[in-house]
């Protein structure tokens, strides 16, 4: 595993994190529940293969991710740097209205208070003393920047989070963020930006990339694997429930799907070249990105840990590089709102 600073933040995280959203279950993970046994045998195997990055949020099944992890984490937190998202909660005090799903309506909500209650809040969920980071789930205008900056900055300060990030933003916000922090921020602000990005859909991302290298930021993905149906050419043969996730993005029918199993054909070669699997191809692909990458990678068996792992031995060719995503170019997505 490979290992690198969290933005000027001081913690060294892997580069490769475990994204647990589909650990929560619900409407939008629907052929699994998992336990906390699961939970703790998904962390045996992050820790076998270096992996001392967790991401969860609130909203991954109205906390139900965060009280599997935090079940799953005792006796050994200190192993771990453990992420999770404050901005949109289901407390019915206010914000914009964000969704309704599973009985709940989710409000994001990024004023000091609200901020400092998501903390406060998964602290108790998750049994923690304190955060390692938090994101900003969503990033709002309905408050101003300095507010919410302000409060994460206080946080620290108290010793409830050490660094801080933005997800669902654009790249001015991470500026705003910065600046709004002030003379108080202890590194710089923001340490962190975690956006979707993929080969299927690298638009975003690569207009953020400048900016972060301006604030000295992380870039993190989430969506590489394009939730499985970058894995490989059999997950295109599965189906989902209409309220599943996997069920309403591009890459389950039409041109886009017989365009992907397209590529998966031009891509074997580069697998057999490798001794890699079609999941470590497009995650050693992301690599070559960005200077300062994490790839937030969404796994609930120690199999996917193991194979994910191994990604981090690969190294493309700038031939190899430009060949993928010519064989993609004709079916990639400028925007994608999951």
């Amino acid at each position: 595993m490979k290992y690198e600073e969290l933005g000027r933040s001081g913690l060294m995280v892997s580069k490769l994190a475990l994204g647990t959203w589909a650990l929560g279950g619900g409407s939008v993970w629907t052929d699994k529940d998992s336990t906390v046994e699961e939970a703790k045998s998904l962390l045996d195997a992050c820790k076998d293969h270096g992996i001392n990055y967790l991401d969860t949020a609130p909203v991954y099944g109205t906390g139900v991710s965060e009280e599997l992890l935090g079940k799953a984490l005792k006796g050994r937190r200190q192993d771990w740097i453990i992420q999770s998202k404050c901005s949109l909660n289901w407390r019915g005090e206010g914000g914009n209205f964000h969704y309704e799903r599973d009985g709940y309506t989710v409000n994001n909500d990024t004023s000091a208070r609200a901020v400092k209650k998501d903390v406060e809040d998964i602290l108790k969920r998750m049994d923690l003393d304190y955060l390692d980071s938090v994101i900003v789930h969503y990033v709002c205008h309905s408050w101003p920047e300095e507010e919410t900056a302000g409060a994460l900055e206080e946080l620290i300060k108290e010793g409830k989070i050490r660094a801080y990030g933005l997800s669902n933003s654009q790249p001015a916000d991470l500026e705003k963020y910065c600046i709004g922090a002030g003379a108080a921020a202890k590194n710089g602000g923001a340490s962190l930006v975690q956006e979707f990005f993929s080969i299927l859909s690298p638009f975003h991302g690569r207009d953020y990339f400048d900016m972060c290298r301006k604030y000295g930021a992380s870039f993190q993905t989430y969506g590489v694997l394009e939730e499985g149906f970058l894995t490989g050419p059999d997950f295109l043969n599965r189906e989902f429930k209409k309220t599943d996730i996997r069920s309403r993005i591009p890459w389950v029918e039409g041109d886009k799907k017989a365009g992907l199993r397209k590529a998966f054909e031009a891509w074997k070669p580069l697998c057999e070249a490798h001794h890699c699997s079609y999941s470590n191809l497009v995650q050693a692909w992301a690599l070559t990105q960005y200077d300062k990458m994490s790839l937030l990678v969404g796994m609930r068996r120690p199999e996917s840990v193991a194979d994910s792992a191994r990604c981090m031995d690969i190294v493309l060719t700038p031939e190899e590089v430009s060949m993928m995503e010519q064989t993609v170019k004709e079916i990639q997505v400028e925007v994608l709102d999951k």
